[in-house]
């Protein structure tokens, strides 16, 4: 029977003290377990960050990527082998600002991935700039007089563009955010969850007691097939802040626009013979 221990290695996080990325690692793991998924079934695959070293601290497959570029190499080892649990770790540097753009199509081919964003509205790993979900006005060592752009708004952008799964957590709520990953990997398609995360060394702003008298849980009565009302939850924050499963729509996942992967995952396939692939090149020439 699967344990919280399938999933233990000897590596010892090199996170800060206090950090909220120490509560994601251990819900993440709950929420496998609680699936009866084994490590070899799952594929974690992370970008640059503090967030993205998560992979590191699991025992079960494993793939570091480019800096902002881990949806496009999720995609592909989900085609390749679309029979694993396919989980994307990372920063709201990593995914929304590096990977701004692989996050629209992703959201568009709707691969059956689960992404899985630490939100601290800074990059921690390189001390603590203003992200782009850095409020207007945040100050930092970059950004003295404070970030002078509005916040990029993930759970807004996802939602327009009919993402099949989007949500929102919090790193200090873990058998909540425990259960919203169970569902994100459940969710046929692509399923998104955001997750406010503290960051205790360089934002003094966004504590834990801070977000402790704002975070509240959306209630049985939202409906998250409602768009437009998925839409209006998104956009609340400051006094309150919501979370739970804000959005979700029934899509064809990627991988079933496929035909050739009904025949099993690409990997267990036989070789296409250097003949037929000389064949279509013929048809270029």
């Amino acid at each position: 029977m699967i344990s919280l221990k399938d999933y233990d290695n000897d590596s010892t996080p090199s996170w800060c003290p206090g950090c909220g990325n120490y509560a994601i690692l251990p819900s993440l793991k709950q929420a496998l377990v609680d699936l009866e998924l084994y490590p070899h079934q799952v594929l974690l695959v992370s970008g640059i960050g503090q967030a993205a070293k998560l992979p590191h601290y699991m025992n079960c497959n494993g793939i570091n990527g480019l800096h902002g570029r881990s949806l496009p190499l999720a995609t592909a080892a989900k085609l390749a082998h679309h029979e694993l649990t396919l989980i994307v770790i990372g920063g709201d540097g990593d995914c929304y600002a590096e990977g701004g753009n692989h996050l629209v199509h992703a959201i568009r081919r709707n691969p059956d991935i689960t992404l899985l964003v630490h939100n601290n509205q800074v990059f921690g790993l390189t001390r603590g700039q203003a992200a782009p979900t850095a409020e207007r006005g945040f100050i930092t060592k970059m950004e003295p007089q404070g970030a002078p752009l509005p916040p990029f708004n993930p759970l807004t952008l996802a939602i327009s563009q009919d993402a099949s799964f989007v949500g929102r957590g919090y790193a200090g709520h873990s058998q909540h955010l425990t259960d919203l990953i169970k569902a994100a990997i459940r969710n046929p398609g692509f399923s998104m969850i955001d997750i406010l995360q503290p960051c205790v060394s360089f934002d003094h702003q966004h504590t834990y007691a801070w977000y402790g008298e704002r975070v509240y849980h959306l209630d049985r009565n939202h409906d998250s097939s409602d768009k437009f009302a998925a839409y209006h939850k998104a956009e609340e924050w400051g006094e309150k802040i919501p979370l739970g499963i804000f959005f979700q729509k029934a899509r064809p996942a990627y991988g079933r626009l496929k035909p050739i992967l009904e025949q099993g995952p690409l990997l267990l396939q036989p070789p296409t013979s250097p003949a037929a692939i000389e064949t279509l090149f013929d048809e270029f020439l």
